[in-house]
């Protein structure tokens, strides 16, 4: 028998854009299949000014509060508010940034949003996020070699998000779609520097996925697009078309993007 869903508040109070607590946050939640977290998001927060504002909040709606504030100041009022209010509180960088600062033998700088610097990376990123626009679902593919990763597969099989996330990694990615018995494009088969890499997933899946991009098209395009028999005939010729070109298939049915980006980028450091 289920469990009933229950529901919590979740309080991420942040100095920067909050992006680290929100991935630790939800990954801690997630351990959790019969509770849902409630998310308050509270970043840039930089002052005790701020800080009240946030309170006001955590009062109306209690719950465990998790902080990245590099600023110890605030950061003792965060945990003394807690304390007052019976609330866990928790800082997701302080116990990192102890281990660093006793391996290092150096306290840390303690600058505020330090991870978001306009940096060489950054701009690494921005470029790789401008390539990886410009070359979606086989855009541009005269300039295909110039990508660092190549994602081919059949409609639905989250090319276009796995490599946007990818560009957000700092890697050029480009995708282009393979369609039954269409030839891939002449620059994709000459391309000889960039990992190549075929997605798949289910035909029920796929079909899933396509039927809620479908809603509100025509009948006689939805059942074809839809169909598990031609969904299943569209991953055989890809599958064909990878092993005839020695490119190594990552099925996806279970997979989330990051997942798949992660097997991805391990991928690079094989021979292939």
């Amino acid at each position: 028998m289920h469990k009933p869903q229950s529901f919590f508040h979740l309080h991420l109070v942040s100095d920067a854009t909050g992006e680290t607590l929100l991935a630790a946050g939800r990954a801690a939640a997630a351990q959790y299949k019969n509770a849902r977290a409630i998310e308050h998001i509270y970043p840039l927060v930089r002052t005790e000014k701020q800080l009240d504002k946030v309170f006001a909040d955590i009062e109306a709606e209690p719950g465990i509060v998790l902080y990245t504030i590099v600023d110890q100041k605030l950061a003792r009022k965060i945990d003394e508010r807690c304390t007052a209010m019976g609330l866990p509180s928790v800082s997701v960088l302080e116990p990192v940034l102890t281990v660093f600062q006793s391996y290092l033998g150096t306290p840390a700088g303690r600058r505020v949003g330090a991870q978001h610097v306009l940096d060489a990376d950054y701009f690494r990123r921005i470029d790789a996020l401008n390539f990886t626009m410009e070359h979606d679902d086989g855009q541009l593919p005269q300039d295909i070699e110039q990508a660092e990763i190549i994602l081919v597969g059949i409609s639905r099989t989250s090319k276009t998000p796995t490599s946007i996330y990818l560009a957000n990694r700092g890697v050029k990615t480009a995708n282009v779609p393979i369609v039954l018995d269409v030839s891939l494009p002449e620059a994709l088969l000459r391309a000889k520097a960039p990992l190549i890499v075929g997605l798949i997933a289910s035909a029920e899946r796929i079909s899933q996925v396509r039927q809620n991009r479908m809603l509100g098209t025509s009948p006689g395009d939805f059942d074809a697009y839809v169909d598990r028999a031609t969904i299943a005939r569209e991953l055989a010729y890809a599958r064909q078309l990878c092993a005839r070109h020695n490119w190594p298939i990552i099925d996806v049915t279970r997979r989330s993007i990051e997942e798949t980006a992660a097997a991805i980028l391990a991928l690079r450091q094989k021979p292939w």
